[in-house]
C-alpha cells in the first residue's frame, strides 16, 4: 500500500465498510481523525487479572480460553441471551451476550482472546455483561499476543457496540504502518525549548507504546500541540475581525450629558471597561468585546454608555435578551436611567413576539426609519421583516442562551457592527481563553456601594424535616417586615399528566432551566410552581400574603404584568420557574427559596440568589434541598452556600463538572471538544501556548512558513467549525 497522510481519506487506507463504520460511530473522515481518538486508558500487565482473583466492579484485562458457548431464549423478556464460559486454567467466568446470536460464531470453544470488561455478579457468581474481546487467530498468535500484552501496555480506546476497542488497535496500527513522512505542528524551536517529543514519534507513542514510562512524554507533547493549534486559530479569527473595517463611533454630548445626570458615581471597573469598549468604538475594526460580571455589578450601565457613543453618529443599538422578562426590564430601566433629557432623543423601542400586530408594525417602522436609536428585544428582532437603517452595535444578553447562527443573523443586520456580548456568568480565565480567545475579555469584578450583601444556608430536609416548615415561617418573617420573596421550582407542574408539556414549555422559555438529576438527586422533581403555590395556599402563615405565579406557559404580557405588580411591591411572595434567573431587578426582594436546589447547576443557583440584595435591605437566600450528603448534586449546593464570590464558584463549577459541558456551552465544534486538554489543569500550558501562538502570527501572519501548524488548524476546523467561529 502506498503511503498516506494525515488528510488522506479512511475509506482509501481501511476500505469502505470500515470508514462508514467509523464515520457512523465517531464522526471520523480522515486518517488524521482516527489517529487523534486517542486510547482513554491502558491495560497495564499487571492488570491481566486471574480469574480466580476478580473483584465484584472492577473493570480488568484477561487473557482466557473460550470453554463453552450457548444460546437461549430469555425467560422473564423477550430476546436471547448467549451465555459463554472461559478459563484461564486457574478459574472460570461467564460471559453473557444480550440479544447477540451471532457472537456464538466468533465465539467458539478451543479458541483463546483477551477479553475486557467490568466484572459483576449474578446470583453469587462472578460475569462480564457483554464484554469487549478479540479472539486470536491460532495458537502462535496467541503466544505471542500474550507475550505482547504481558510485555506491553494495552490501548483501551472510547468504542461503541458496532466498533471494538480490539477493532480501532487493529484498524490504527495498520494505519499507522502505512503513514508517510508528515509535517509537525510545533515549530522545532519550540519543541526544543519546552523539551517535545516530534508529532510521529509521540502518535506511535500514545498508540503502540513500548513501555508505561513512554505515555506521559506523548501526551504532554500532544497536550502542547492541542494547545497551540486551539489558540492559533482563535487569535487567527481575532485577526480576521481586525481586517473588517467598521464605521467610527466617536463620543459626544450625548454621553456628557448622560454622565452628569448619574445619579451615583462608576466604579473603578465600570470605569475602566467603559474606556476599553469607548476606545474600540473608535477603532478601525469591528469591536468583538466580552464583558463579564457579578449580578448588579454595572454591566447594564458600561452596554447603555456604548448605546450612547455609537447614537451620537445616528448609529443603532440592538440588545437582544433571552425572555420577554428579561428585555421589557431593560427597556424600563435603559428609559429611567436616560431621563427625560435623553430618552426622548433615543426612543428606547421595544421588539418582541407577544406585541400586537398593530404595535409591532409601529416598533419596526421606528426601527427601519432609524428613528429608535435603541432597540432591545428577544428572537424578534431576528425576524426578515425587522431591519434597521444603520446597525451600529450590537449587545447580547446573556451570551450562553443564543447559538451563534441567532447572533450572526442579528449581526448580518448591520455592516460589520461592532458587537458586545454581556454574561453574569463568570468564565474561568481559562475557559475564557480557550473558549472565547478570539473576543476581548473585559471584567467587572466590584459590586457598587451600599449593597447589603447576602447569607446563603442549605437545608437538607432529608435529614431535618423540621427544616422545612421553618423556611416557610422565615419567608412569612421577611413579608412582616415589609420585604418580598421568591420561591423558584425545578418545574411548572410536577402532577404526571403535566410533565411532558411542562417540559417543552420550559425548555423554550428557558433553555438553561433545569440540568438532569445528578448522583445523589431523586429521579423526579416533586416540587412545580403549581405545587409550591399550592401548599402556600394552604399554610397559615400565609393567610394574608399576596402570593402569585409566574412561568413559561403564561404569555408575554401575563409575565410583564406580573413583574411590574412585584417590582411595585404589589405581591409579596413570587412563586416562580428559572424565568427569573437572569436580569429581574427588585431592590426590596429580601429572600430567595429554591426548592430541590440540587437540580440546578452552581452557576444558575448563584444566578437566582443574585436577585435579592440588590439594595440595602439584606439579602437571604435558601437552598432546600434532599440530595444525598458527599454526592455531587450535594457538592454543588454546597459550593453556592460556601462562597458568594462568583469568579470562586466559576473555578468551582469547573472543577465539579469538568470542561466537558462547561465548554460545550460554546456551541462551536471546536470549542466543546478538547481531546487530550483539560483547562483546569492545563491552565499554564494554556496560557504559554497562547504567547507563543501571538509571537508565530506576528512573525509570519499566513503561517506560511509553519505548514505543519496551518495544516493542524486545517484538520481541526472543518468548514462548518470556521464558520461558527467567524460568527461568534
Amino acid at each position: 500500500m502506498t503511503s498516506v497522510g494525515l488528510a488522506t481519506r479512511l475509506e482509501g487506507v481501511v476500505g469502505g465498510k470500515t470508514s462508514k463504520a467509523l464515520k457512523r460511530a465517531f464522526g471520523m473522515s480522515t486518517v488524521g481523525d482516527l489517529l487523534s481518538h486517542y486510547p482513554r486508558r491502558y491495560a497495564m500487565s499487571g492488570e491481566l487479572t486471574p480469574l480466580d482473583s476478580l473483584i465484584e466492579g472492577e473493570q480488568v484485562t484477561i487473557i482466557a480460553q473460550i470453554k463453552s458457548a450457548n444460546e437461549r431464549k430469555m425467560r422473564q423478556r423477550n430476546g436471547s441471551l448467549l451465555e459463554v464460559v472461559i478459563t484461564d486454567g486457574r478459574g472460570d467466568v461467564k460471559l453473557t451476550f444480550f440479544n447477540q446470536k451471532w457472537r456464538i460464531t466468533e465465539l467458539v470453544p478451543g479458541k483463546r482472546g483477551i477479553f475486557s470488561g467490568k466484572v459483576g455478579a449474578y446470583s453469587r457468581e462472578m460475569q462480564f455483561a457483554n464484554p469487549d474481546y478479540e479472539i486470536f487467530d491460532d495458537d502462535e498468535q496467541a503466544r505471542s499476543s500474550a507475550e505482547t500484552y504481558t510485555n506491553h501496555p494495552i490501548p483501551i480506546y472510547p468504542a461503541t457496540s458496532s466498533v471494538s476497542s480490539w477493532q480501532i488497535g487493529k484498524i490504527v496500527s495498520l494505519v499507522l504502518d502505512t503513514l508517510g513522512p508528515i509535517d509537525d505542528p510545533l515549530p522545532d524551536d519550540l519543541r526544543a525549548r519546552q523539551g517535545l517529543l516530534s508529532f510521529r514519534e509521540a502518535i506511535e507513542r500514545m498508540h503502540r507504546p513500548d513501555s508505561r514510562d513512554v505515555i506521559p512524554e506523548a501526551v504532554h507533547t500532544l497536550r502542547w500541540q492541542e494547545a497551540l493549534v486551539l489558540q492559533t486559530a482563535l487569535l487567527q479569527q481575532r485577526q480576521f475581525v481586525r481586517e473588517l473595517s467598521a464605521t467610527e463611533r466617536a463620543p459626544g454630548d450625548l454621553l456628557e450629558v448622560f454622565d452628569r445626570n448619574l445619579p451615583f458615581t462608576r466604579t473603578a471597573d465600570q470605569l475602566t471597561v467603559g474606556e476599553d469598549i469607548a476606545k474600540d468604538l473608535v477603532a478601525p475594526w469591528p469591536m468583538n468585546r466580552l464583558v463579564q460580571g457579578e449580578v448588579g455589578s454595572g454591566k447594564t450601565l458600561v452596554a447603555l454608555r456604548a448605546m450612547l457613543q455609537v447614537a451620537q453618529s445616528g448609529g443603532q443599538s440592538a440588545l437582544i435578551a433571552p425572555t420577554e422578562v428579561l428585555a421589557s426590564q431593560h427597556l424600563r430601566s435603559m428609559t429611567r436611567m436616560l431621563g427625560p433629557d435623553l430618552a426622548p432623543r433615543l426612543i428606547p423601542t421595544l421588539l418582541t413576539g407577544q406585541l400586537t400586530a398593530a404595535e409591532r408594525r409601529r416598533a419596526a417602522l421606528r426601527v427601519a426609519s432609524g428613528q429608535a436609536l435603541i432597540v432591545i428585544g428577544t428572537h424578534a428582532l431576528l425576524s426578515d421583516s425587522t431591519t434597521f437603517a444603520d446597525l451600529g452595535l450590537v449587545v447580547v444578553d446573556e451570551q450562553h442562551r443564543f447559538g451563534v447562527e441567532q447572533r450572526e443573523s442579528l449581526r448580518a443586520k448591520g455592516s460589520s457592527p461592532h458587537a458586545l456580548v454581556l454574561t453574569a456568568t463568570p468564565i474561568p480565565r481559562t475557559v475564557a481563553m480557550t473558549v472565547f480567545g478570539d473576543l476581548d475579555v473585559s471584567t467587572i469584578r466590584t459590586l457598587p456601594e451600599g449593597r447589603a450583601g447576602i447569607q446563603t444556608f442549605v437545608a437538607p430536609i432529608a435529614e431535618k424535616p423540621s427544616w422545612f416548615p421553618r423556611v416557610w415561617a422565615r419567608a412569612a418573617e421577611e413579608v412582616e417586615k415589609g420585604r418580598q420573596v421568591f420561591v423558584v421550582c425545578p418545574a411548572i407542574d410536577t402532577a404526571p399528566e403535566a410533565i411532558e408539556s411542562d417540559r417543552a414549555e420550559e425548555e423554550a422559555d428557558s433553555p438553561a432551566a433545569v440540568e438532569p438529576p445528578s448522583e445523589g438527586a431523586a429521579p423526579n422533581a416533586r416540587w412545580g410552581v403549581v405545587q409550591a403555590a399550592a401548599l402556600l395556599a394552604e399554610h397559615p402563615l400565609f393567610r394574608n400574603i399576596r402570593v402569585e405565579i409566574l412561568h413559561g406557559r403564561m404569555t408575554g404580557e401575563e409575565k410583564d404584568t406580573i413583574m411590574r405588580a412585584f417590582a411595585a411591591g404589589d405581591i409579596d411572595v413570587l412563586v416562580a420557574t428559572t424565568v427569573i434567573e437572569v436580569g429581574v431587578d427588585v431592590p426590596n426582594a429580601s429572600t430567595m427559596i429554591v426548592l430541590e436546589a440540587d437540580r440546578f447547576g452552581v452557576s444558575q443557583l448563584h444566578q437566582l440568589r443574585g436577585r435579592v440584595g440588590r439594595g440595602s435591605v439584606p439579602g437571604l437566600c435558601l437552598l432546600v434541598t434532599e440530595s444525598v450528603p458527599g454526592s455531587s448534586a450535594r457538592s454543588r449546593v454546597e459550593a453556592v452556600a460556601a462562597t458568594s464570590d462568583g469568579f470562586e464558584l466559576a473555578e468551582a463549577d469547573l472543577t465539579l463538572r469538568g470542561e466537558g459541558n462547561v465548554l460545550g456551552d460554546a456551541q462551536s465544534g471546536v470549542r466543546s471538544s478538547l481531546r487530550l486538554l483539560r483547562v483546569v489543569t492545563d491552565a499554564d500550558l494554556i496560557a504559554v501556548a497562547r504567547g507563543e501562538g501571538e509571537r508565530i502570527l506576528n512573525e509570519d501572519p499566513t503561517l506560511s512558513s509553519h505548514q505543519g501548524l496551518a495544516d493542524a488548524i486545517e484538520r481541526r476546523l472543518d468548514v462548518a467549525e470556521r464558520a461558527a467561529m467567524a460568527k461568534n
